[in-house]
């Protein structure tokens, strides 16, 4: 890493460099789950590489910051206010619609940090955060808010910011960054990353073709704090669900269905609402299946009939939906509220 990185300016950066980036773009996908334990290791100088079958990576602009590779996808940090900028995680080398758990203990304090599951794709080029916890600085302050998405037990802001002549991983380049900021903090938990991917398209935020690494990280700016995180890989799918009649109405409102992505264990369904901003829709699910996640409603219970009203996010909003083997879609009804 050469001392190219560019000052923060009071926003948070997970950027690796451009000295970083050759190693990274070389380093082959590495698979979780090694054939036998390596020792751990402390890492205080920038690097990236493998350790006990986890891709992880390390950088550090100046002060005191040390990451320990410890067994499987863990690492510990802690960093002291000697240092500007550091950031570090274990994770993938190709970063991809993969469940990520994660869990451990992350002490951010009243400090400018963050943990986050952090990537990079190409075609376009594109940095992306799934914020689970930040300390004194919300960083996505200062980014443009295009929505929210309800998924793993949260809601998380969407957002899009963009750098221009930035440091990134082919170099100073003008890019997007695209983000999911939790609402409510957590240190452990599970992110299922399509989902987040499946919202950013839904507001128009494409991620490139070529993906580059995925790690959970932790990054400090100018501030002192530790971390002790563990993360490894879940599990997702692909299939088609059946459709049935697509409308409810009543009350001069009507609620419109139409098809989202679909997967091995569940289906997204995206529901526009018509002649009406005052609704309450129901929907009432078929035998077996349950709401996973939403986005851009307040949705009211997981199974049976549930309830979504507006959140300040328009008339248009979508639901996840667990199949438990039953793809038929589920009856709708609107009313004015």
């Amino acid at each position: 890493m050469t001392a190219t990185k560019h000052p923060r300016r009071g926003r948070l950066r997970l950027l690796l460099g451009a000295a970083c980036a050759l190693s990274m773009t070389v380093a082959g996908v590495s698979v979780a789950g090694a054939a036998h334990a390596e020792a751990d290791r402390t890492v205080s100088s920038n690097t990236t590489g493998t350790h006990n079958g986890y891709y992880f990576s390390f950088w550090k602009d100046s002060g005191n910051a040390s990451m320990t590779l410890r067994a499987d996808g863990r690492y510990s940090s802690s960093w002291d206010r000697s240092t500007n900028n550091w950031v570090g995680g274990k994770g993938w080398a190709t970063g991809t619609r993969r469940t990520v758990t994660y869990s451990g203990t992350y002490n951010p304090g009243n400090n400018n940090t963050y943990l986050a599951l952090y990537g990079w794709t190409r075609n376009p080029l594109i940095e992306y955060y799934i914020v689970e916890n930040f300390g004194s600085y919300n960083p996505s302050s200062g980014a443009t808010r295009l929505g929210t998405v309800t998924t793993d037990g949260g809601t998380y802001d969407i957002l899009r910011s963009q750098r221009i002549n930035a440091p990134s991983i082919d170099g100073n380049q003008t890019f997007y960054q695209y983000w999911s900021v939790r609402q409510q903090k957590r240190s452990s938990g599970t992110i299922t990353t399509a989902n987040h991917f499946d919202a950013w398209a839904r507001a128009g935020l494409n991620l490139g073709t070529n993906h580059s690494y995925q790690i959970m990280a932790t990054e400090g700016y100018q501030s002192q704090g530790s971390s002790d995180i563990t993360v490894r890989e879940g599990t997702g799918g692909g299939t088609n669900p059946t459709t049935p009649p697509p409308t409810g109405g009543g009350s001069n409102c009507t609620a419109v269905l139409s098809a989202g992505q679909q997967y091995g264990d569940r289906f997204n369904l995206n529901v526009a609402v018509q002649n009406t901003s005052n609704w309450t829709v129901g929907l009432t699910l078929n035998g077996g299946q349950s709401i996973q996640n939403s986005w851009n409603a307040a949705v009211s219970g997981t199974t049976g009939t549930v309830t979504a009203r507006p959140n300040g996010n328009g008339n248009n909003f979508g639901v996840t939906i667990m199949a438990n083997g039953n793809w038929t879609w589920p009856t709708v009804t609107c009313r004015t509220s």
